[in-house]
């Protein structure tokens, strides 16, 4: 092996966190010495121990003097643990090498400064191409202190999300489907629209083994969620937010006897303020939003430029008919000019569906 090798290991290591360590960054960490791997560590869970301490505890001989391949610059301020600077200091490692730097302003340099400091020869920005497509989530939070969002929808060919009658079970296959139950572990909250409710009765919770099913986000503007609909029979499993920004005190109190817990926004044209509810959630810890509703929804977030990501599966399939739902209302562009730009940063083939994931360019 070498170093390309050690970091792209610290790379495999740090995914084995996703959907555990929200809204703390992925990361992953190898200790090397004589040539030989001799500790591995990730960050397993929010609140534990991150990836440097993991990994050196984890050492099967005594690592003084050994290298460190991290996958984000360490820690150097106290959390809900100690810093992994001083964990790196007390184990005597010669040298660390770095991935991606820590854009938090606790770190932002600080802890590789600190470890040059204590006479440590620090690396930077090895393989940090690789290491920062980790981390696309936490970036965006810790710098703008708002979710990444990413708008997921599966469409056939001729652009349709649902038959001339409004069904769409289902435009994709078993697979693509199973694809779509790990995004929903990977982001801290999915979000549908009151209709999509209304429509299909979904549970949208995560159905892969040992998966963590995501906080369940309605937007509802004059709360007419059911009180019989699956989410709310199933709020033991996962919570349930409404955002709405109805008067109607007597229904309100309905849905939180329900354990519904419920977020007032502006009212922005009739529905709900979409900036005001995504920087409230962003409070509370929510770093990343799948939006899983319908043309509504989709329209609204674009057209109020909230998306970061825009996930696709196509089908082999036709659906035709004037009157059959495509993935985007709102109120859409004048030209084509005025449209989002996309760049495509996957497109793989899962079976017979092509899934297709997009990077929305920032105006």
């Amino acid at each position: 092996m070498n170093e390309l090798d050690y970091m792209r290991r610290a790379i495999q290591l740090a995914k084995k966190g996703i959907g555990f360590v929200n809204p703390n960054p992925l990361v992953g960490a190898v200790v090397v010495k004589n040539g030989e791997i001799i500790g591995e560590g990730w960050h397993e869970c929010f609140g534990g121990l991150h990836a440097e301490r993991n990994a050196l505890s984890n050492c099967k001989e005594d690592p003084r003097g050994a290298d460190l391949y991290v996958t984000l610059e360490p820690c150097c301020h106290y959390g809900k643990t100690p810093p992994c600077t001083e964990a790196i200091l007390e184990a005597g490692i010669h040298r660390v090498i770095i991935g991606s730097r820590d854009p938090n302003v606790l770190v932002a340099g600080k802890g590789a400064k600190i470890l040059r400091e204590n006479g440590v020869s620090v690396e930077e920005d090895f393989l940090r191409e690789e290491c920062d497509t980790l981390n696309f989530i936490f970036f965006r939070y810790i710098t703008t202190g708002l979710p990444y969002v990413s708008i997921k929808y599966a469409m056939t060919l001729d652009g349709k999300i649902a038959t001339k009658t409004g069904e769409s079970k289902w435009i994709t296959g078993e697979m693509a489907r199973a694809h779509v139950q790990r995004l929903r572990h990977q982001y801290r909250a999915i979000m549908v629209g009151i209709q999509t409710v209304l429509e299909d009765n979904p549970l949208l919770t995560c159905r892969m083994e040992n998966g963590r099913n995501p906080i369940r986000i309605v937007c509802d503007s004059y709360l007419r969620l059911p009180l019989d609909c699956q989410l709310v029979n199933t709020i033991d499993e996962a919570p349930v937010v409404v955002a709405h920004c109805c008067e109607d005190e007597d229904r309100q109190k309905e849905l939180k006897d329900k354990g519904v817990r419920l977020i007032k926004t502006p009212c922005n044209q009739g529905k709900v303020d979409l900036h005001f509810l995504f920087k409230r959630l962003a409070e509370e810890n929510i770093d990343s939003i799948l939006i899983e509703g319908g043309a509504t929804l989709n329209g609204s977030v674009l057209d109020e430029h909230l998306a970061q990501r825009v996930l696709v599966y196509v089908a082999p399939k036709i659906f035709g008919g004037r009157q059959a739902k495509t993935p985007v209302a709102g109120n859409g562009v004048a030209a084509p000019s005025e449209s989002s730009k996309l760049v495509c940063v996957k497109n793989e083939w899962i079976e017979q569906d092509l899934f297709l994931e997009y990077e929305v360019e920032e105006n």
